[in-house]
């Protein structure tokens, strides 16, 4: 089964896992196919963050994070904020690309995999020569963003071509993109960091305006880790260790752990209450998140019993705690497969913010991410700007496993959203023993500001009901309604694999993907 936030990238996928591929083999081919088709949230100018599992016991993370670029720019006195968009905040490589050559390697030694790179990245290919409709999300944030838009770097002429923004079901081809991929097809992942491609981006970053040098290209990898981990409810949840936020996803269910949820109603003002506070109580410990390169990572003490029990303590049932945080917005995709061997692969990709920085990287078609934004300019900031650093990171993929073996596959969009949405899935999937389907079409919460409300408010999905917002609010949460199936709430995707090895799957309502169940045929792959 392979679930994405678009049919075509699924499709990619699982026919990948029905000509006898693996789920990492799928995952490559969905991930390329999605770069092209949801080129507001992700792309080869991006990064990727995997978790992998087995059920012979292998479970890994892939960090696909670029760091900063070797020499910054100089800032002037009284800077405080890093731009959000331009070439001053191009500020990070891009390890999307690389990823994909490291999960191939991965799947060649461990997997028995046996596709090649530019067999995984056909699909891709053509639909970025050949076209493919327009979605709703593309056309949303497009005129969302039109007005800004006019000024970015090479924007308009890739994006809006004649100056006027698709419509929705317009075919849209990246015929700039489609060469970049050929050349990756035919030379390779590692083409995108080292030799004559790699000068051509670089070349393109320099006209630009940003640091970044073919030095950096080169020098950008992916590093591959243990996940962190946290068992709840007999489930072992992985998650990406620092300098993501995965720890903070483990934390607030480590919180929630010392809470009988099942004896509430699920989607109720109980459930829900609980699940807002623990998230404000995990995001206490977030502000030291940072790379372990330039500052130590106690994930240990993050997730230590006695400290999460002493969260969870203070939490008070029947008041809301202030939310003192202030928001980062982001924008990802979440993807995962599982193929007929339980062989299981999580992943988020991104450029940050919808459309990244809006630099298009000279004639690559490449549209580079704003990651260099996440940074601080505070000194003492454990996230504080410096050369070769990676920042701190929301890209926040999960995998439940039992005894051992991948259950559960999952993940969402929505950058500091991104724990908050997976506390609701995952209370609803495991305490409230939810299907998929189910539990993605809740009603879901999101604290703190977003671009439409300003306000540090507690925003909750219409569908919760009259009665839930009228008692959240006599508990002192300041709330701000969400239409039902509201896109801010998260896009989010989950596989889960029964005991008999049967399957379930489903992406978010709240968007237009798809999970797709395959036979598959174990036929020699061509």
């Amino acid at each position: 089964m392979v679930t994405s936030p678009h049919a075509l990238a699924s499709n990619a996928g699982a026919r990948v896992l029905r000509e006898g591929g693996n789920a990492l083999e799928a995952c490559i081919a969905t991930g390329a196919a999605i770069a092209v088709l949801y080129p507001h949230f992700c792309g080869l100018g991006g990064d990727a963050v995997w978790i992998v599992a087995d059920p012979d016991g292998r479970r890994r993370c892939f960090l696909g994070i670029g760091q900063a670029a070797r020499q910054l720019p100089e800032r002037a006195a009284g800077d405080t904020a890093i731009p959000l968009r331009g070439a001053g905040s191009t500020l990070t490589s891009a390890c999307v690309v690389d990823s994909w050559g490291h999960a191939l390697a991965y799947s060649e030694k461990h997997w028995g995999g046996t596709r090649s790179f530019s067999t995984l990245l056909a699909d891709a290919i053509g639909f970025a020569r050949d076209g493919f409709p327009v979605t709703a999300s593309q056309a949303f944030w497009l005129d969302f963003r039109k007005a800004e838009a006019v000024r970015w770097p090479g924007f308009a002429a890739l994006f809006m071509p004649g100056g006027v923004a698709p419509e929705v079901g317009a075919i849209f081809r990246q015929q700039q993109l489609a060469r970049t991929l050929e050349r990756l097809a035919a030379e390779g992942p590692r083409a995108f960091y080292e030799g004559p491609l790699a000068q051509v981006i670089a070349d393109g970053l320099r006209a630009a305006g940003s640091p970044l040098t073919a030095w950096d290209l080169a020098a950008t990898r992916t590093r591959e880790e243990a996940p962190a981990s946290l068992v709840y409810r007999g489930l072992e949840l992985l998650a990406p260790p620092p300098p993501t936020q995965g720890v903070t996803t483990l934390a607030i269910m480590g919180i929630l752990a010392h809470f009988d949820l099942s004896a509430l109603e699920a989607g109720g003002a109980d459930h829900l209450h609980l699940c807002v506070e623990a998230v404000k109580q995990a995001f206490l410990d977030r502000h030291g998140l940072a790379d372990p390169d330039a500052r130590a990572q106690p994930i240990d003490a993050f997730l230590d019993v006695v400290h999460l029990a002493a969260r969870a303590k203070g939490i008070d049932r029947t008041q809301a705690k202030a939310w003192p945080h202030v928001f980062r917005t982001g924008d990802t995709v979440f993807f995962g497969a599982t193929d007929a061997a339980g062989r299981s692969v999580s992943v988020l990709q991104s450029t940050y913010f919808d459309w990244g920085s809006g630099v298009v990287v000279g004639d690559t078609g490449i549209l580079w991410q704003n990651r260099g934004a996440a940074f601080s300019l505070e000194p003492d900031h454990p996230n504080v700007l410096a050369p070769g650093k990676r920042p701190f990171y929301t890209l926040n993929p999960g995998m439940g496993l039992r005894d051992g073996r991948p259950e559960l596959i999952y993940g969402t969009q929505g950058a500091d959203g991104q724990p908050q949405t997976l506390a609701m899935l995952l209370t609803r999937l495991i305490d409230f023993d939810e299907d998929p389907a189910q539990a993605l079409a809740g009603p879901r919460f999101l604290l703190g500001k977003t671009f439409s409300d300003s306000r540090d408010s507690l925003k909750l999905e219409a569908d919760a009901g009259e009665t839930v917002f009228e008692t959240l609010a006599g508990r002192g949460h300041l709330l701000s309604p969400l239409p039902a199936l509201s896109p801010i709430a998260g896009q989010a995707g989950v596989i889960r694999i029964n005991a008999d090895g049967t399957l379930e799957g489903a992406h978010d309502p709240r968007g237009e993907g798809l999970a797709v169940a395959v036979e598959p045929d174990m036929s020699p792959a061509k």
